[in-house]
């Protein structure tokens, strides 16, 4: 179960815990259940309590305060830190097996009998323990961003306060009032840590919106000064109103304007400059010693919390610098054939070395893997001779983990004579134990020979993977490896049957400790993985080896140049309460803001960055820190020491029994510290001695309620009552700070002070909940226009017009014209490092949300990606662009461009002429063909006119027979019988 901020980001009163220290209490939510959480300060316990049940949790994760409180706890049972202290008050709610607060109406004081006393005094975001004996101080959990100082209970109109009094059941306990913070064991802190944060993060300005300074209602000098850098506190006895002590605290220029010249607190970050040696034009000299390449190299901060302060460091890659370089070589049997490559290297490698320097050192190493399984053969008939029955060789040394065999000399001869005498061994497994010698050529300085006036390199020649962190336990070894140097008498590396192989972080750790740039030399097969190492350890270079090795020179000078033509600064034990900002101007004379390196430098080039440092909070008095910036691979480190401005001049000029306080309290700072029993603003007034003549004072009109219904009125003076919600002040208790309009649950939308039931929002933003920004630099896309021309900016967020356009400055559009042309130029300057981002600082800013992937064949069947193509030297090279869900852009590139041959012009010819020919004959196989079909049909038509025309030879046309009948019609009678016939 987790438990994430509440909405509405309040926070309630504080509390104690059972170890007597602070309890910070907001409102979250845990799963879907409400809850309030009371986290400890000192002791690090954290209690939830859903409706009336605390439950004690222990922290699982750092606890980020921000303009909207957050948490992350794990609900549990908490570890405790220590024995609870023996007290003679009875243990608040929440703090692990107490009883449960009796309703939210109620004051601590009600609910448990007895006043809860917390001290302001002293330092900023760091709870002052009680007075009364509790167990020893218990490690605080640490906070993303400090905790909000303690503050006390609302006293205006700078008058005198008074304890809670127990046991008075009805009656609100009212806070002391006086002009100063009361003592320690005298009161608690308040709620609005919120309100302490937003103050800390607001752009304050004299004269623009709410004063941020007067409503953050310091009471005290040194929480004046933890509101803002910007804010000062006017000790002049005189200067408070009789309404308000808030009035002290306020902008300079405002309390110069009424009156408090000469009386202003107002301390500043200031730099001095401790050490000053001008940088070196040449490295190698009669005292390399004396050879500077940063300045300056000691500087002295005083940081008031909020106050940004910022100084220059100039670095210069000297010429001529001393070089040592110390050869690590693979020796397994896949590298006999470098091994005899590499037999003269050191002659040669000097050579072209004393052309960068005059100074050069090298030095000699191997390595194979730790001999013991299932890493290498350790069976008794390997023991001697690992490549028994070995066809291909059949003869090797042992296997051994790391052996130092030269130390860093100039007689480069020595170097050839022990490359000749070394023998190739066998392991078993493919990886090899290259990382135990890496780290034991870096942490053996004494017997590897560093200088410490040298530039450090470290060759690592192999044709295989390595071994990491962890793989020891295949072979038992569960230790960790130490970071220690392991080298026995013999110069080999003692414990590596003993620690597993180190973790990347080690290596890097004692890599940059040890000022060592680390060069792998890989072959071709292997350049990925090596390649990604190099962004887990600072420092690294890695380069493409043959797997002959013969390219080894060229690759060490190469790399060496690679090396020295870039600076990067880092950071060495950076204290937690003090933020950095590095700002990079390299050659060009650009600044870089954000950048802490610069690259594409020449020897003797000098590049400056300017470091910004603001404190974020205030540590405990008297407390100093100190940091150290320091060039990657550089013996030269520049210190930084740190002391705190959190104290007020005036405090320390503190009167006791003053007659400016009746005698009855501590004049400092022009305020009255009364003591206990004792209120107003000279402490002239004893608890309980109000009257209702003195009523009239408290209402802000005839008729109303005295002090708005919200307070108590004593000594002529309202005590506003505290509020689970937030803070009610005012000379009649009329305002809040909780009232005003919320967007998304948030109050003023984070942007803006509630003020009077009235959001005050802060410079750059409008409305009435504050939630529209009229800052349009969010809107601008890195091309430099405005939503990338394809939207509108509205309340500081692009709206985008464009159809299929998205992101936060409408950069992505897939089916918008032109952006292929934009995906071009991240290709070409990543893959090619040509067009016009080829910069690579511009590069990385432009391109950093694309991906680029490189294939043999473009495959184009994904419907939600776009093909895109662009000319290359008469040819054509081809990208799809696919835009991811995570808002980073697909690009699948071919690896090389598609390409057409020119077509020759006989070709051409013969094409054409054939093209006629055959056009000919089709035409003329038409012809013949129509004209085949016309004389068939015409002799067809003639053999029909023929056979028609042809005479019956059975007829003679001009014969006619002898004999002719006719037919003749009669009737006849004979005989009574009629007939009718035929006469020939």
């Amino acid at each position: 179960m987790r438990a994430s901020p509440a909405a509405s980001g309040e926070e309630g009163a504080h509390s104690s815990c059972a170890c007597g220290d602070i309890c910070v209490r907001a409102r979250v939510r845990v799963s879907a259940h409400a809850a309030r959480v009371r986290l400890c300060l000192s002791c690090g316990h954290i209690y939830i309590r859903r409706g009336s049940v605390p439950v004690p949790v222990s922290v699982s994760a750092s606890v980020s305060v921000s303009a909207s409180v957050s948490a992350s706890v794990s609900v549990g049972p908490a570890v405790p830190a220590g024995p609870a202290p023996d007290r003679a008050t009875p243990p608040c709610a929440g703090r692990g097996g107490g009883s449960a607060p009796s309703g939210a109406g109620q004051t601590h004081a009600q609910t448990h009998g007895h006043a809860e006393r917390h001290t302001d005094r002293g330092t900023a975001y760091r709870p002052v323990p009680s007075r009364r004996p509790r167990a020893a101080p218990r490690r605080r959990p640490r906070l993303l961003l400090p905790p909000p100082p303690p503050r006390p209970h609302k006293r205006r109109r700078g008058g005198p306060g008074r304890e809670g009094q127990p046991g008075r059941p009805g009656r609100r306990t009212m806070p002391r009032r006086g002009g100063l913070p009361a003592p320690a064991a005298a009161r608690r802190p308040p709620p609005l840590l919120l309100l302490r944060l937003l103050l800390l993060a607001a752009p304050l300005q004299p004269g623009r919106g709410l004063n941020l300074c007067t409503s953050g209602s310091a009471t005290s000098c040194e929480e004046c000064l933890l509101i803002h850098p910007k804010c000062a506190w006017c000790s002049k006895e005189d200067f408070s109103s009789t309404k308000s002590i808030t009035s002290r605290c306020d902008f300079l220029q405002n309390l110069v304007a009424n009156g408090c010249a000469g009386a202003i607190e107002n301390p500043s970050s200031s730099i001095s400059v401790v050490k000053n040696v001008p940088l070196s034009s040449k490295g190698s000299g009669q005292s390399h010693l004396d050879v500077t390449q940063i300045t300056p190299q000691k500087v002295a901060l005083n940081l008031r919390p909020g106050d940004r302060t910022s100084f220059r460091v100039q670095v210069r890659q000297v010429e001529d610098y001393p070089v040592d370089l110390y050869y690590l070589m693979d020796l397994s049997l896949s590298m006999n054939d470098d091994l005899d490559n590499i037999r003269n290297l050191g002659t040669k490698l000097a050579e072209e070395m004393r052309k960068l320097t005059s100074n050069f050192r090298l030095g000699f190493g191997s390595f194979v893997d730790k001999n013991i399984s299932p890493f290498s053969y350790t069976a008794p008939r390997y023991q001697n001779n690992p490549c028994i029955g070995y066809k291909l060789f059949s003869s090797c040394v042992p296997s051994f983990g790391f052996r130092h065999l030269l130390s860093l000399t100039d007689k480069v001869d020595r170097f050839n004579e022990e490359v000749r005498k070394q023998k190739v061994s066998r392991n078993r497994d493919a990886p090899e134990g290259g990382f135990d010698a890496i780290l034991q050529a870096a942490v053996c300085k004494e017997k590897i020979g560093w200088r410490k006036e040298a530039s450090h390199l470290l060759v690592f020649t192999t044709d295989d993977v390595p071994h990491i962190a962890l793989d020891g336990k295949l072979g038992g070894l569960v230790q960790p490896h130490d970071g220690q140097c392991h080298l026995n008498e013999a110069n080999e590396y003692s414990a590596s049957s003993q620690l597993d192989y180190p973790s990347l972080a080690l290596l890097g750790e004692k890599l940059a400790e040890n000022n060592i740039h680390l060069i792998f030399a890989v072959t071709k097969s292997h350049y990925i993985l090596y390649k990604n190492f190099t962004t887990l350890i600072p420092g690294t270079t890695v380069e493409i080896l043959h797997k002959d090795s013969k390219n080894i020179i060229e690759l060490i000078v190469k790399a060496y140049n690679s090396i020295r033509s870039k600076v990067e600064l880092t950071v060495w034990d950076s204290p937690e309460d003090i933020g950095l900002t590095f700002t990079a101007t390299c050659q060009d004379g650009l600044s870089y803001p954000g950048l802490r390196k610069c690259g594409d430098l020449k020897i003797g080039d000098t590049v400056s960055f300017e470091v910004a440092v603001e404190a974020r909070s205030c540590p405990a008095e008297d407390t100093s820190h100190s940091f150290t910036i320091k060039p990657a691979g550089f013996r030269d480190t520049l210190e930084v020491a740190v002391t705190y401005s959190c104290q007020c001049g005036c405090t320390g000029r503190a009167a006791p029994a003053s007659g400016k306080c009746s005698g009855n309290g501590t004049y400092a700072c022009g305020l009255c510290d009364c003591q206990p029993g004792y209120l107003g603003a000279r402490c002239e007034c004893e608890e309980g001695a109000s009257g209702e003549l003195h009523h009239a004072l408290c209402r802000e009109a005839e008729g109303k309620p005295l002090c708005s219904g919200r307070g108590e009125c004593s000594c002529n003076q309202c005590q506003c009552y505290e509020s689970e919600f937030g803070n009610i002040y005012g000379p009649f208790c009329e305002c809040d700070d909780f009232s005003c309009a919320r967007y998304k649950g948030v109050l003023c939308s984070g942007h803006g002070e509630c003020h009077c039931g009235e959001c005050k929002c802060h410079a750059g933003y409008i409305g009435d909940n504050c939630n529209c920004s009229t800052e349009m630099d969010s809107c601008v896309s890195s091309d430099g226009q405005m939503c990338s021309g394809r939207g509108a900016c509205v309340c500081g967020k692009c709206q985008c017009t464009e159809p299929g356009a998205f992101g936060e400055t409408c950069e992505k559009c897939p089916t918008c014209p032109g952006v292929c042309s934009t995906k071009r130029d991240c290709i070409e300057c990543k893959l090619f490092n040509s067009g016009r981002l080829a910069d690579n600082q511009t590069c990385q800013k432009h391109c950093k949300d694309e991906i680029i992937t490189t294939v043999d064949v473009l495959e184009t069947d994904d419907p939600n990606a776009i093909l895109c193509a662009y000319p290359v030297n008469n040819c054509v090279m081809k990208f799809t662009y696919l835009e991811l869900p995570s808002g980073k852009s697909n690009l699948t590139v071919l690896k090389e461009p598609a390409c057409s041959s020119a077509p020759s012009a006989v070709t051409i010819v013969l094409a054409v002429i054939g093209s006629v020919v055959l056009i000919g004959i089709i035409l003329l196989a038409l012809w013949k063909l129509l004209v085949t079909i016309h004389d068939r049909r015409e002799f067809d038509r003639f053999q029909s006119e023929r056979s028609r025309a042809r005479y019956e030879m059975a007829s003679n046309p001009l014969y006619r027979k002898p004999i002719s009948t006719h037919n003749i019609e009669f009737t006849f009678n004979k005989l009574n019988k009629s007939y009718n016939g035929t006469v020939d």
